[in-house]
């Protein structure tokens, strides 16, 4: 059977982490989520953190004891019924495909404004070309624009600041939500908080993973919240001093600023932060594909694994192809939303597999009842997003 090389550690699988959360929703999601939330953002940013610890502390909890490739799809397949699985696995394949193509689409809106889907079209072919290089060149990567974008986000928050310090205009009057469009902007918000399960999805190439894999979930977690809760309060402030928030919002928020240089320096930086975004998206649909081959439930070629580079070469390119016609027809509000949907279907199923493990007496009851919050939460916030639809559309 056609196995993957475990090479990453904490770091490595912490970066993988922060490289599929520092992107797509740090740069595009404020938009989408403030029309639904309005004055509520920061509301809707903690119900969003609260379904996503919930989904990591069952997936963590699985990873421990089944530590393979195909996240909610493998556990899905062990712990429930080979079609359980197999909707897990085809929910997180053309979710992430979303989320890939949201990514795609924020470096256009960024780079060129109105030549999004070239731009992104380019962009999935790139980011495919280094991940077939290898898992460990690409955490390496990786690495390298989490560090940079991490740079260019405390810069624009400490420009706002300064400019808020300076500005003697009053606040505005926020919109209120509604209970739907609440929980359909914390949806929204959850796929910025969805990348730490990239680490679960590459478990078969992750040393000690009874180890690595909750460390590295909590490290990078507990970033992205505090990054996420800073920037909400950026946004907030922004749009009450009357800034209406574009496609591109953190740019938008630079140009208030009033520095060409920090308008520069933020388009350049949500490039790079999609960019990370896509390589993990790209790594984690693949590896899954990957899985599913192997197990009979996709098409056998794609469990085929190159033998110099150890990558799934097959299943990484049905990913871009996926991602690429998601860039050629969505938008970027509505694949967001699309994705949410999809990813928490996804994790639907791992905490059922969760469940199930705890009728079995394999699992504490206390991790049962932290499963059954958890698919409730993803329930409530599924049915927000479909009531949501029409609103995501005008976005």
């Amino acid at each position: 059977m056609a196995e993957l090389r475990r090479v990453l550690g904490v770091r490595g699988a912490t970066v993988v982490g922060l490289g599929a959360m520092l992107g797509t929703g740090v740069f595009a999601a404020w938009t989408p989520a403030f029309a639904l939330a309005g004055s509520a953002l920061i509301a809707a940013l903690a119900i969003a953190a609260v379904v996503a610890a919930l989904n990591a502390t069952s997936t963590a909890s699985l990873a421990r004891v089944l530590p393979e490739s195909g996240g909610a799809y493998a556990y899905g397949r062990a712990y429930l019924s080979r079609p359980a699985g197999v909707v897990a696995g085809y929910a997180f394949v053309l979710g992430k495909s979303a989320s890939a193509g949201a990514a795609a689409l924020t470096i256009g809106a960024y780079a060129w404004p109105g030549y999004e889907r070239i731009v992104g079209l380019v962009a999935v072919a790139v980011a495919l070309a280094l991940d077939l290089r290898g898992i460990v060149k690409s955490v390496r990567v990786t690495a390298v624009l989490v560090g940079f974008v991490l740079v260019v986000l405390g810069t624009l928050v400490a420009g706002a600041a300064v400019s808020d310090a300076a500005s003697t205009s009053g606040a505005a009057d926020l919109p209120t939500a509604t209970g739907a469009g609440l929980v359909a902007a914390a949806g929204i918000l959850f796929v910025a908080f969805a990348g730490y399960a990239r680490i679960t999805v590459l478990g078969e190439e992750v040393r000690d993973p009874a180890r690595t894999i909750p460390r590295a979930m909590i490290a990078s977690f507990l970033i992205i919240i505090v990054v996420y809760a800073v920037l909400a309060g950026v946004v907030l402030r922004a749009v009450s001093d009357g800034l209406v928030l574009s496609a591109a919002p953190l740019e938008s928020i630079a140009a208030s600023v009033e520095s060409t240089a920090l308008q520069v320096l933020v388009r350049v930086g949500a490039v790079i932060a999609a960019g990370a975004v896509l390589l993990s998206l790209l790594a984690g649909i693949g590896r899954t594909l990957f899985a599913m081959g192997r197990g009979g439930d996709a098409p056998r070629a794609l469990s085929h694994v190159s033998a110099g580079t150890g990558v799934p070469a097959r299943a990484e390119i049905s990913a871009a192809v996926l991602a690429a016609v998601v860039v050629l027809v969505g938008g970027i509000g509505f694949a967001l939303a699309l994705s949410a949907a999809l990813i928490l279907t996804y994790y639907g199923v791992a905490h059922l597999a969760v469940l199930a493990r705890v009728r079995t007496g394999d699992f504490p009851r206390l991790l049962g009842a932290s499963a059954t919050l958890g698919l409730v939460g993803c329930l409530v916030v599924v049915v927000g997003l479909l009531l949501s639809t029409g609103a995501l559309l005008e976005v």
